[in-house]
């Protein structure tokens, strides 16, 4: 096989899983339903709110995997959020039972082909780097038999009276200028502060600290930290594709702090249909974005604290 039938089949490969992923959330979207909230803590759901992590590893998946594994965990009913290759099963000791379906997750990353780097050294010029998105299946440990039974217990919800502190203890951590007051939630990219109305503000307390959160979250964008485009203006498909990013970083910080993710800002949802109908890599990008944006937050955690959220993040 020559090499550009191997990159033309990369390359539809890569179209698909775009395609099928953008257009499952797409119809979620659609019938009201978010994938980066699911129905934690309702008899639907009869695992904890947790992220997903490979069992073998205990590292947490991140990106567009975790959007896919929530799914498949309210759908199918699993009562974990871990996560094992065939291969990882059998070396655990276990074995995945026969007539399973297994779930595809990706690993996305570029490389420097040998033969581009030869090029650029002769030519004194810069070699490209070139994406590729592998595949991988796993399975959920509800679908496995004979592992040891540390692989198949889920950890405990964190102790009742400890969530909030961790997330109050996390703002202040970050050293962002948090200003509490006025009568809305927002985030100034230009002066970078956040600002969020006192918690007297909010029905329940848990969304003053949900909000907190998801502005945190813009404000992770700022050019000192990770270097966003926040020059969308209200209304735009940046402003749109930021508030996504935003959503999702809100979601996974939520779910690693023990907290039941929210929809902050439903009225976004057509903007956002948009935004996928329109480009259906944008799902996958808001969602890389949306991990490196809690793995940055989540990192101020103080360390004897950071029990959830620690582990370099892994596709497999």
């Amino acid at each position: 096989m020559s090499r550009s039938t191997k990159r033309a089949r990369s390359s539809d490969n890569r179209t698909n899983f775009y395609d099928d992923i953008t257009n499952k959330i797409i119809g979620e979207l659609e019938k009201g339903r978010f994938p980066w909230v699911q129905p934690w803590g309702t008899p639907s759901a009869k695992a904890q709110l947790a992220m997903p992590k490979n069992a073998s590893t205990n590292r947490t998946y991140a990106g567009i995997n975790v959007l896919i594994l929530w799914g498949e965990v309210i759908e199918k009913g699993y009562a974990g959020q871990s996560w094992l290759t065939y291969r990882q099963a059998l070396a655990l000791g276990g074995h995945v039972r026969e007539g399973e379906h297994g779930t595809t997750v990706v690993y996305a990353d570029r490389f420097i082909p040998d033969d581009a780097k030869r090029h650029a050294a002769r030519s004194g010029g810069e070699a490209r780097a070139i994406p590729f998105l592998k595949r991988f299946t796993v399975f959920n440990t509800d679908q496995c038999d004979s592992l040891p039974e540390k692989f198949a217990t889920a950890a405990p919800p964190p102790p009742p009276g400890t969530i909030e502190p961790r997330v109050e203890a996390l703002i202040k951590a970050t050293g962002i200028d948090f200003r509490i007051g006025g009568n809305r939630a927002f985030y100034a990219s230009s002066a970078d502060y956040v600002q969020v109305p006192p918690p007297a503000a909010f029905f329940e307390p848990i969304n003053w600290h949900r909000t907190a959160l998801h502005e945190l979250g813009h404000a992770s964008g700022h050019s000192s930290r990770l270097n966003r485009d926040l020059s969308g203006s209200f209304g735009s498909r940046k402003y749109a594709f930021e508030e996504l990013v935003a959503e999702m970083n809100a979601a996974f910080c939520c779910a690693s702090l023990g907290i039941s993710p929210t929809v902050r800002h439903a009225d976004y949802l057509g903007s956002w249909l948009d935004v996928l109908r329109e480009d259906s890599r944008a799902i996958v990008r808001a969602a890389s974005l949306a991990s490196k944006s809690s793995d940055y937050l989540l990192a101020f955690l103080p360390e004897e604290d950071d029990v959830c959220v620690s582990g370099r993040r892994t596709a497999a």
